[in-house]
């Protein structure tokens, strides 16, 4: 897949940083069906510095990857910070990692079941010195044009946490 190529260079970006600190990451992709680990494991050995996660596409999966009460989620709408900073705490917590990643948006092509607007995405990230987020609106119904956008934009997160912690 010519993205999985694009995004290796950052791929190893990350895994360099995440190695010198000994630590690792735990993904919980959302919107992006994958893309985000899918991204971090073309790095060889790449069991160093990531745990494992999932594709969060539905409630069942939300509830086995995240083991939370429905009631943690009362009054979030999904593509929201505050609803992708709970999943990667949760998604960090649940793995042991230092670091939990996890994206929440809308790609387009059906209506969200939130109502969230096609384009948009959140990813958060949660840290050993707190959490932090990433909103973007493409603006685009393009479902697989917003899916590269969205993983760019978690990674792009991710490495830019990492270098200034």
């Amino acid at each position: 897949m010519d993205l999985l190529r694009e995004l290796h260079p950052q791929a190893c970006r990350i895994a360099a940083a995440l190695r010198a600190r000994g630590e690792k990451v735990a993904v919980a992709d959302g919107a992006t069906g994958g893309l985000i680990a899918a991204s971090l494991l073309t790095v060889p050995g790449a069991l160093d510095f990531f745990l494992g996660g999932g594709v969060v596409y539905s409630l069942r999966a939300r509830d086995v990857l995240f083991a939370l009460p429905r009631d943690a989620y009362k009054g979030m709408r999904g593509a929201s910070e505050d609803y992708a900073a709970l999943q990667a705490r949760a998604i960090r917590d649940n793995f042991g990692a230092e670091w939990g990643l996890a994206e929440s948006g809308s790609v387009g092509g059906s209506s969200h079941p939130t109502g969230a607007p096609a384009g948009r995405s959140v990813a958060a990230l949660a840290g050993p010195a707190g959490e932090v987020c990433a909103v973007l609106e493409t603006g685009s119904g393009d479902r697989t044009a917003n899916m590269t956008a969205f993983t760019r934009n978690a990674l792009d997160l991710l490495e830019r946490t990492l270098a200034a912690a």
